[in-house]
């Protein structure tokens, strides 16, 4: 059982990279110090004290490039596939007791995964607005962005299960209106 809440909070911080890279990297490196959060041998890295702080800075950078016009759009070039290895690296880094081939498969299937559906539904969701919007809503996309990082990043932590519903609530939302989307086309 412990097993299985450690993939789902690996799980759940990887959702959350999908939104903000450094955010829930950050979170993890203070909740280590908070006592909250033990990482798998091998990982104990991203709770230093050095990591803390690169995690801090690339944090705040990341969070204002996303409030530049444009710039939030060229910087997906980069954060899609960073997304997806920040992802596999909190997932990986939550799997303890196991094998290396099952904490690597859970965490690049599972935790990079989810990441990208995530940061690929976000880069959709800005392109959208960019083109609808002329780039001023991105603002606002971008905090809600920020604040589903920051959320789900706590309830990964303190409430797991609470935020892998959550997540499996939003995944089934982002499907249901591809699907309606679809339908609506002319074929």
């Amino acid at each position: 059982m412990e097993q299985l809440l450690s993939i789902l909070i690996g799980i759940g911080l990887s959702a959350t990279c999908g939104f903000r890279i450094f955010v829930p990297l950050l979170g993890m490196s203070i909740a280590f110090h908070a006592g909250a959060l033990n990482f798998a041998p091998g990982f104990a890295w991203i709770g230093s004290w050095p990591a803390t702080i690169t995690f801090g800075i690339a944090m705040v950078l990341e969070i204002a490039a996303y409030y530049i016009p444009w710039v939030d759009n060229l910087l997906d070039t980069i954060a899609t596939p960073a997304a997806i290895i920040a992802g596999t690296i909190a997932t990986a880094s939550m799997i303890g007791d196991t094998t290396p081939f099952f904490r690597w498969s859970a965490a690049i299937i599972a935790g990079g995964g989810v990441a990208g559906l995530i940061q690929g539904t976000s880069i959709a969701v800005r392109g959208f607005s960019a083109a609808s919007t002329g780039g001023i809503a991105n603002p606002a996309v971008s905090t809600g962005e920020l604040a589903a990082s920051i959320l789900g990043t706590v309830l990964s932590i303190l409430a797991p299960y609470v935020a892998i519903i959550l997540f499996a609530l939003l995944l089934s939302m982002i499907m249901r209106q591809l699907t309606n989307r679809n339908k609506a086309k002319p074929a």
